[in-house]
């Protein structure tokens, strides 16, 4: 059984109304996760940084706006299934990107076929995985 899912997509980085760039975004999802979704941001001159939130926030927003802590994901026109918007936030400040939504649709149907939404309680050691996640992004934090 596959343990994981990766793609890599392009996202515009809207500097300002008038400005913005393309960058890579890797996606990552992990059986040993099966809540939560990485994307790392691959912006110039900086190291990559890594977020990491929940797969159904992801699906939810490609459809409707959601998000209430500091992940607001949301499509760009509300009955147009073509671009999302997703904006970031660490106290004051925050980045919004602007990505096409089919290669979403189609890393979030990959982790579907790999762990069905619904079905994530059902793996084995669930509670143990969750607890080693959960010392990894404390340890993260903690580096960082």
């Amino acid at each position: 059984m596959r343990e994981s899912v990766q793609a890599e997509v392009l996202m515009s980085f809207l500097v300002s109304e008038e400005l913005s760039f393309r960058i890579p975004v890797e996606l990552h999802y992990e059986v040993r996760d099966p809540y939560a979704v990485r994307m790392t941001f691959h912006l110039p001159g900086d190291a990559p940084v890594t977020w990491t939130f929940g797969r159904e926030l992801l699906l939810d927003g490609i459809n409707t706006p959601s998000g209430d802590g500091d992940v607001h994901i949301a499509p760009t026109t509300p009955d147009d299934l073509s671009d999302v918007h997703m904006r970031l936030q660490v106290g004051d400040d925050h980045a919004l990107f602007r990505v096409s939504a089919a290669p979403l649709v189609a890393f979030l149907d990959r982790t579907d076929r790999l762990v069905p939404l619904g079905q994530e309680r059902t793996l084995s050691d669930f509670e143990g995985n969750l607890e080693e996640a959960l010392g990894r992004i404390l340890a993260e934090e903690n580096a960082g």
